[in-house]
């Protein structure tokens, strides 16, 4: 299908279900996003995985006897021994989320870790325990804004680089090119930059494919629920299209294929969001209004119920990429 037929189709908004009235208006910028997906669920996440979880895939390595926390703590130490990162180094996340990372920096390796994100919720929470968080568009920072570091990380948040508009447009390179320019202006030579990303893989359905009324049990019906809850984003085609778009400044040193680690860390987060807690369930009670009244609620709901995400990584409509660069 040609682009432009594309285009009049996400403006006609059946690539997600919604009618043109219900978009219309509505400018899904990032800082729109970020607080849409996770500023909304910020009680929910830190009631079920802790005031600074660590919302990422983790790193068992095909050794799933480890528990969760075993596994994010065993990422953690791989990320600081790949990066170089000890005591007194310069650490910028790019999307922290609810602090995990900075907090592992902190308190377990005395490093002096900067975080960045566009959600007021997992700000709120970094700030709130004691770690140093700003609002600030993770794709445009620039020396001015902190200077510079000896390592950047990146967690899930290359995700949210580019639309949907972007790819529509054929954009996608440019904006990811654009990207790895700022992050490479921001190292110190010889720094190196850690990143973490889901991606499509070898089942990924054409675009125009992808529609929320198509059967529950579908490829086309869980693509389309994810872009319900990241509807201004677009990810990468396989881990070759990051290290291709990040080549004109960084040289890839390290890859692993995370798809199986994060089917396992996605069932782990299931297990503790179905966990009693009184405080999250008087949480759930205050939204029963927003059922009647919020169809987009109700599909963020859905979202939390038939995790769409694990589901595209089991039948390998996408991937997950681990990669470690240094700076040309």
């Amino acid at each position: 299908m040609e682009k432009e037929t594309l285009e009049k189709k996400i403006r006609a908004g059946s690539w997600n279900g919604s009618s043109l009235s219900e978009r219309e208006g509505q400018e899904w910028d990032k800082k729109k996003e970020m607080d849409f997906t996770y500023t909304n669920i910020d009680k929910f996440i830190r009631t079920s995985l802790g005031e600074n979880a660590v919302f990422s895939n983790a790193m068992y390595n095909g050794d799933y006897s480890m528990t969760l926390e075993e596994a994010q703590l065993k990422k953690h130490e791989f990320v600081k021994k790949a990066l170089g990162i000890k005591k007194g180094s310069k650490v910028l996340d790019l999307g922290c989320g609810w602090g995990g990372w900075l907090k592992y920096l902190k308190d377990v390796v005395g490093a002096e870790g900067i975080g960045v994100n566009l959600s007021d919720g997992q700000v709120k929470a970094c700030t709130d325990n004691g770690l140093v968080a700003f609002i600030k568009d993770a794709r445009f920072i620039k020396p001015e804004d902190f200077g510079t570091f000896d390592a950047i990380t990146t967690f899930g948040s290359f995700e949210h680089v580019a639309s949907v508009k972007d790819y529509l447009e054929g954009r996608h390179d440019e904006v990811y090119e654009d990207y790895f320019k700022h992050v490479a202006n921001l190292l110190n030579p010889g720094g190196k930059f850690y990143m973490q990303s889901m991606v499509f893989d070898k089942n990924m359905l054409p675009f125009d494919e992808i529609d929320i009324n198509s059967p529950r049990d579908s490829n086309s019906y869980f693509m389309a629920l994810l872009l319900k809850h990241n509807p201004d984003s677009w990810i990468a085609y396989g881990h070759e299209h990051i290290i291709r778009t990040a080549s004109p400044f960084f040289r890839n040193t390290y890859y692993s294929d995370g798809r199986l680690d994060y089917i396992k860390t996605n069932r782990e987060w299931t297990k503790r969001f179905y966990k009693f807690n009184l405080k999250k369930y008087l949480w759930f009670a205050t939204l029963i209004p927003k059922l009647f009244t919020d169809k987009e609620f109700r599909h963020q709901l859905a979202i939390l119920r038939v995790r769409p995400n694990r589901v595209c990584f089991e039948r390998e409509i996408m991937g997950h990429s681990r990669l470690v660069f240094e700076k040309i």
